[in-house]
């Protein structure tokens, strides 16, 4: 099993200043040895790290862990898509065969940053190197995200997080309708991941995050979901083994070959482990 989204880092007040202080339980510094016993006892191979800081030095940093830690079975991480040297960049970073794709923290974006001819001209680079590209937003962004796919119809993309619903106020309908309309790009694919945090952390239902994995289902289908933890990022809610349980429950009305999709295939063929 593979867990397509998990973080790591040391922790800097002023570089993680997204990390608030009504968010403690992760205010410090997170590294792989922090999750070899909970994979090993939930039978979890291997991760794809995450890039939480945009600057190449993160990618440096990741590929070190890589390199000392064999759970990190893919990266990915950050490259300055608006750079006039990109393709000089992504050549270079070529070399480095466990960076798998990129991405650039688009929740904290407008949509002119979106929609920029110039922006989408550095994800169409991608193909060229066979790289793969996260797309992190708020649900309402997804318009502007909808806008986004439809110009780079060939690039491997998945929506980390479901696109971050509102599973705290169950106010779904926009965000369902929207999710439908990506899910029609068949080179979209979805993480179930990250939904505890947009849930209320300490008093969340299970209902409520299964009305949103309905969603992410009925649209995406078990061929394009693939699982994810963010880890250590929802231990603001939970500890890890809650959340891999819960959506190992939902993932009981599946056939054994889905559920191999979600936890295992899907990832593989995607950011290509």
């Amino acid at each position: 099993m593979i867990d397509t989204h998990v973080h790591f880092w040391n922790f800097d007040p002023v570089r993680d200043n997204w990390i608030s202080e009504d968010m403690m339980a992760i205010r410090k510094d997170f590294s792989p040895t922090n999750l070899v016993s909970v994979y090993k006892d939930l039978q979890i191979t291997g991760c794809v790290a995450v890039q939480a800081n945009q600057s190449e030095e993160e990618n440096h940093f990741l590929l070190g862990l890589a390199g000392q830690n064999e759970i990190i079975k893919g990266i990915v991480g950050w490259v300055d898509l608006l750079n006039p040297d990109l393709d000089e960049r992504l050549n270079y970073w070529h070399n480095h065969k466990t960076i798998k794709g990129w991405r650039h923290v688009l929740q904290a974006e407008n949509r002119d940053f979106i929609l920029n001819p110039a922006f989408i001209a550095g994800v169409k680079q991608l193909k060229k190197y066979h790289y793969t590209y996260d797309l992190l937003c708020y649900h309402n962004q997804l318009k502007a995200i909808i806008e986004m796919v439809d110009q780079i119809p060939d690039q491997p993309l998945v929506l980390d997080h479901g696109g971050k619903p509102d599973v705290k106020s169950q106010d779904l309908t926009a965000w369902a309708a929207n999710i439908k309309t990506l899910a029609s790009n068949p080179n979209v694919s979805c993480k179930v991941s990250g939904l505890l945090a947009e849930a209320d952390w300490k008093n969340w239902t299970e209902k409520e995050l299964f009305n949103c994995f309905d969603v992410m289902f009925k649209h995406f289908g078990t061929a394009r979901i693939m699982y994810g933890s963010d880890w250590p990022v929802m231990l603001i809610s939970r500890p890890y083994q809650d959340w891999f349980n819960l959506v190992n429950k939902y993932a009981e009305r599946f056939t054994a070959d889905e559920r191999k999709l979600i936890f295992s295939d899907n990832a593989k063929a995607f950011y290509k482990l």
